[in-house]
């Protein structure tokens, strides 16, 4: 398979324009209206304060990264997400494969960058989107009973991995930009999850774990997991 990139070159993610001017504006506004139309300065510089750390998180929040990942790509399976390990486990996947999976989840706090990277070079082979619950992302159920979508990756080598990104209790959107039938390479954003949420990687048994859990991952930069 051609490892031809095709990266974006921004620094902030294309899903947060709507989110940032408009928190822009509406804290310029709150923070004009105190200026003007109170003689004591002090909430003023208060609200200002809390205004700039407000924006600040919104900021890094939507940050986008310009990332490569610089090693060979061939079995290696890398973080989609930044985040913290919170899941290591065989377990039974229902939805597609229908049998044992082992399953590395990680977690993107609210100061995350929440962009999703492929974790594997390949074929999509299928993109589907299930409604559900706004659990707290952490939690175990949280896999099979919050709103989702999944990924169905083929490798070069003909392995199936499962890329699934999960909504949390602040996350009310989630944007998959993989399309059945294309390449799909390790270096390319597949989706954005907005406010807190985790991403579950599916892999075969017997597949090699290169974290533990409650490490610290950067997407597209740390390996998880060697194919066999």
């Amino acid at each position: 398979m051609s490892r031809l990139k095709r990266l974006k070159k921004i620094r902030l993610h294309r899903e947060g324009t709507h989110t940032l001017w408009g928190g822009l504006l509406l804290l310029l506004a709150i923070n004009s209206a105190l200026y003007f139309g109170i003689e004591n300065k002090i909430p003023f510089y208060c609200i200002a304060t809390v205004s700039l750390i407000v924006y600040g998180i919104m900021v890094n929040f939507f940050r986008c990264p310009i990332r490569l990942f610089e090693q060979d790509t061939e079995k290696v399976v890398v973080a989609p997400a930044d985040g913290k390990v919170v899941v290591i486990e065989e377990v039974d996947e229902n939805e597609y494969f229908h049998d044992r999976r082992l399953m590395i989840s990680i977690f993107m706090s609210l100061v995350n960058v929440h962009a999703n990277w492929y974790p594997v070079d390949g074929v999509v082979k299928k993109v589907w989107h299930q409604n559900g619950r706004f659990m707290k992302a952490w939690l175990p159920k949280a896999s099979t009973d919050n709103e989702r979508s999944a990924v169905i990756i083929e490798t070069p080598e003909g392995v199936e991995v499962m890329a699934r990104q999960i909504a949390g209790a602040m996350a009310r959107r989630i944007v998959t930009y993989a399309e059945p039938g294309e390449e799909c390479f390790i270096d390319e954003h597949m989706g954005f999850i907005k406010f807190g949420s985790r991403v579950d990687v599916y892999l075969p048994l017997g597949t090699e774990v290169m974290v533990k859990m409650g490490q610290l991952t950067t997407g597209n930069q740390t390996v998880i997991a060697k194919l066999k």
